[in-house]
């Protein structure tokens, strides 16, 4: 593939600036919409190096390290939605993003993929970031509903179901919209490195059953941990 150079990369930067100027004039949090689109970009800069180190290591704990990095910082970004950031609140949402996703990690890497070892950098990071990113996402949909949803006076089992709808539209989205809409990351990746597109495809099908399934039950743990918490609170209330 060839290099792209960072000045023709800031052409597609344009219509960001354009987006960002029209969320300032509507007062909308175009500060939050920069600061977003910088600390992406430092982030994926310092990361390509850091990479760089992660893929030739031998060490295993380096490996586990990053995953438990992963799962600590996506769960303290899920709770953004919550207007109670409690440690609570962090706990739960650190146990469903983490538990789903190391299981379907678990299962990705070692029962469907063959590596050549366990800790396999190139494959477990990667595969690790879809899981957990996208469990993030749910989790933090399913929380920001379930939250609005209560505090309206509905019931826990019908805020329970409301937020767990919410939270799989975009899921659900994506797995109607795959081939025909859109070609995923990492098919689109191997496609242009010149892997076969039916291999290239199967791929693909692991990632949006692993990406699903995490992200689904993940939304799932949170709502029944959260549930605990709900009843404790009222009986607390109650006394």
């Amino acid at each position: 593939m060839q290099t792209i150079q960072l000045s023709e990369l800031s052409i597609i930067f344009l219509p960001t600036v354009f987006l960002l100027a029209v969320m300032y004039h509507w007062q909308l949090k175009a500060w939050t919409g920069l600061y977003a689109n910088v600390r992406m970009l430092l982030q994926l800069l310092l990361v390509g190096y850091f990479l760089t180190y992660v893929f030739e290591t031998t060490e295993p704990m380096v490996i586990v390290v990053v995953v438990a990095v992963m799962i600590g910082v996506s769960a303290w970004i899920a709770i953004r939605s919550l207007e109670e950031r409690r440690a609570e609140s962090y706990l739960i949402v650190l146990i469903s993003i983490g538990g789903p996703g190391l299981i379907l990690l678990t299962i990705a890497t070692q029962f469907v993929m063959e590596m050549p070892r366990w800790f396999e950098p190139s494959l477990v990071v990667p595969i690790a970031g879809m899981i957990f990113a996208n469990s993030m996402n749910t989790v933090s949909l399913a929380a920001e509903r379930f939250e609005s949803e209560f505090k309206r006076g509905q019931s826990y089992a019908n805020s329970r179901r409301i937020a767990l709808d919410a939270a799989l539209i975009p899921q659900l989205n994506s797995l109607f919209a795959v081939g025909l809409v859109a070609l995923p990351g990492m098919m689109t990746g191997q496609i242009l490195s010149g892997v076969d597109p039916n291999i290239a495809v199967r791929y693909q099908i692991m990632v949006m059953w692993m990406t699903f399934g995490a992200g689904g039950i993940a939304a799932v743990m949170y709502l029944i941990l959260r549930g605990i918490t709900t009843k404790e609170e009222e009986i607390t209330t109650s006394r």
